[in-house]
């Protein structure tokens, strides 16, 4: 990578995190990387209003792949002191999506000044960590005929600047799930004149291991208890309504879908044992992500051509990523490239991104792009 895009990719990183926006609401964020195309390429930039990407053109008939970048941060203070600090209280790019923007934006820069055999298309996404950015996002995907499409997440606990590649699903499906139960209120002193829904909860709750375990399914399967919220804080009344927020996860979609059912019929089982009404919602809702093996290979050979450190993975990653609704539609693979292995994991107030892979993700990108 050039020095110079280098250095400009490192400012503009320490700007997106200066100024970071949470999900559907990333405003500043947006415009400021198109003011930096544009500023720097001259490549084509089509805004579609939350989202927006940039066009290399190699020309009629050239294979179009796309490389996606996130650039959401998340409701979480600072926590350290960096001179390139959150200027935003409260929010704070604790996943690294600002160094995953300006990677993109570097890569940018390096392809419009040497140039491509195939039309590049750089998609700049929002809404990552609540899961509506994709999927929004998708879209693009057919409008572009797009052939294969590429993209990294920083990782914490993984060598220095490695790159580690796994095929098949990389990532777990999840969902939030709200179960709501309601009956009818009644004093304290007469709970039996009432309808309490904190007994069908509990049965649901105390169902939880049954339905997740391992004999019962393939591959993992989970079910987090969330919040129980029952009730009022009033000692003279009884409950009569009541939230159990749960988020359920598994390896595979199918299965995700077949603990949802199981929960839901459970539910409505113990709703009408009990009289009360139920109902469901759901929300950060994540597609499993799969890595398609012909595009992983295709990140394994420029590792080895370049000389990087490549690293196979044994598992899948438990946390969600929005990015398989790409690959649904195309072919695709997402890398990770190492922190360190005893460095600050995303999301906690410890950590922040670290530079220098910027470089490792760009070169990476652009052996991509060559083959």
């Amino acid at each position: 990578m050039e020095k110079k895009n280098l250095e400009l990719a490192v400012q503009l990183r320490h700007e997106l995190h200066q100024h970071p926006e949470v999900s559907n609401h990333e405003v500043w964020t947006k415009q400021h990387l198109i003011d930096f195309l544009k500023t720097h390429t001259r490549l084509e930039i089509v805004d579609r209003g939350r989202w927006f990407y940039a066009i290399y053109r190699a020309g009629e008939g050239k294979p179009s792949i796309a490389f996606r970048a996130d650039f959401d941060a998340l409701p979480m203070e600072e926590g350290i002191n960096l001179p390139h600090a959150s200027m935003i209280p409260g929010v704070s790019h604790k996943c690294g999506h600002d160094g995953h923007s300006a990677t993109l934006a570097g890569f940018a820069l390096e392809i419009d000044q040497k140039g491509a055999d195939k039309n590049i298309y750089f998609l700049f996404q929002h809404a990552e960590e609540t899961g509506d950015g994709a999927s929004e996002c998708a879209v693009f995907i057919e409008e572009h005929h797009i052939e294969e499409i590429f993209a990294y997440h920083n990782m914490s606990g993984m060598p220095h600047n490695s790159v580690n590649v796994i095929d098949g699903t990389a990532h777990c499906a999840s969902k939030g799930m709200t179960i709501h139960m309601e009956g009818s209120p009644a004093h304290a002193s007469q709970p039996e004149t009432g309808k309490n829904p904190s007994f069908a909860i509990a049965k649901v709750i105390d169902a939880i291991p049954e339905l997740i375990s391992p004999k019962n399914n393939e591959g993992l399967v989970l079910c987090t208890v969330v919040q129980v919220n029952i009730g009022e804080r009033a000692f003279g009344i009884a409950a009569s309504k009541g939230d159990l927020l749960l988020t359920i996860r598994a390896l595979y979609e199918a299965e995700l879908e077949k603990l949802q059912k199981n929960l839901e019929t459970l539910a409505q089982e113990q709703a009408e044992i009990y009289d009360l009404r139920v109902s469901f919602s759901y929300n950060d809702v994540f597609p499993e992500t799969v890595n398609h093996k012909e595009s992983s290979d295709k990140i394994r050979r420029v590792v080895k051509e370049k000389g990087l450190t490549l690293v196979e993975m044994k598992e899948a990653f438990r946390g969600s990523e929005d990015y398989g609704h790409y690959t649904k539609l195309t072919k695709g693979a997402m890398c990770y490239i190492g922190n360190g292995e005893d460095y600050p994991h995303v999301h906690t107030y410890e950590y922040d991104f670290r530079d220098d892979i910027m470089e490792t993700a760009v070169e990476v990108f652009k052996g991509l792009a060559t083959l």
